[in-house]
C-alpha cells in the first residue's frame, strides 16, 4: 500500500477544501509534485512550490493518460443547488464528473481520495445527501486499490464564492460554538482540518476503503 504522497492530481483545486489541500501538499516534504486541474490558471497556485495547473474547459476531457502515473488522486470537485441552478446540473457536478475521476484510475496502483459530506446515503430522501451517497457507493464498487471517504459536517471558512445560507451558519456557530461539545457529530470543521484528514488518509490508510467521519475530523487540529 502506497503510504508516501510524492505524486498527486487534485480535482476541486479551487474550492475551499481544494485549495488549502494544494496549500499542505505543496509543504509536504515527501511530496515532489502536484497537479491542479483547473478550469483557468489560478494567480495564487502560480506562486506554490511543487504545483502545476493542468488547464482544462471541460473535466469530463480527462483521459487515463492524464491521471496517469499518480501515487495520489484526490476529489474536492463539488457544488451548490444555487451555483448549478438545477438538479440536472448539480448531478453532472457532483456525481458524473467525480464518478468519472474515478474510473479513470480504476486498475491504476493510485490512492483515491473523495470528499464526501455527513449525511451521504443513497437512500436519503434529501436530494443533495442522497447524490452524495449515490457516488460513494459507486466509488466503493470500482476496482481501486485504495479509496478514502472524507465526510465533513458545516464547513468553516473563506470561500471566494458567496453561499449566504452557509455564511450565515458560520455566524451562528462562532456565536455559540462555546455551547457546542467535542463529542457532537454535526460539529462544524475548518478546510486546514479536512485538508489535513486527506493528508493524513493518503500517509497512513492501510485499508482499502475507509471512511473518515466528521468526529475524527474533529480530531485534527
Amino acid at each position: 500500500m502506497i503510504k508516501f504522497i510524492e505524486n498527486a492530481i487534485v480535482i476541486g483545486a479551487t474550492g475551499l477544501i481544494g485549495r488549502e489541500l494544494v496549500r499542505q501538499l505543496s509543504q509536504n516534504v515527501d511530496c515532489v509534485n502536484i497537479t491542479a486541474v483547473v478550469r483557468k490558471r489560478d494567480e495564487e497556485f502560480n506562486h506554490l512550490e511543487k504545483v502545476q495547473q493542468f488547464e482544462l474547459a471541460d473535466f469530463l476531457m480527462l483521459n487515463e493518460q492524464d491521471v496517469s502515473g499518480y501515487t495520489h488522486a484526490f476529489s474536492c470537485l463539488g457544488t451548490t443547488m444555487k451555483q448549478a441552478g438545477s438538479k440536472e446540473n448539480f448531478y453532472n457536478t457532483d456525481f458524473v464528473i467525480n464518478a468519472h475521476f474515478a474510473e479513470l484510475l480504476e486498475n491504476m496502483n493510485t490512492h483515491y481520495l473523495l470528499l464526501s459530506a455527513l449525511g451521504a446515503d443513497s437512500k436519503s430522501p434529501f436530494f443533495y445527501n442522497r447524490v452524495k451517497g449515490e457516488l460513494e457507493y459507486y466509488v466503493k464498487s470500482l476496482d481501486l486499490p485504495c479509496t478514502s471517504i472524507i465526510r465533513p459536517s458545516l464547513l468553516l471558512g473563506q470561500r471566494q464564492e458567496q453561499r449566504k445560507l452557509e455564511d450565515a451558519a458560520q455566524k451562528l456557530y462562532q456565536r455559540f460554538s462555546h455551547l457546542v461539545p467535542d463529542t457532537f457529530k454535526y460539529k462544524p470543521v475548518t478546510a486546514s482540518q479536512v485538508a489535513h484528514t486527506m493528508v493524513e488518509a493518503g500517509q497512513t490508510q492501510t485499508e482499502k476503503f475507509q471512511i473518515y467521519d466528521n468526529l475524527r475530523i474533529q480530531k485534527t487540529k
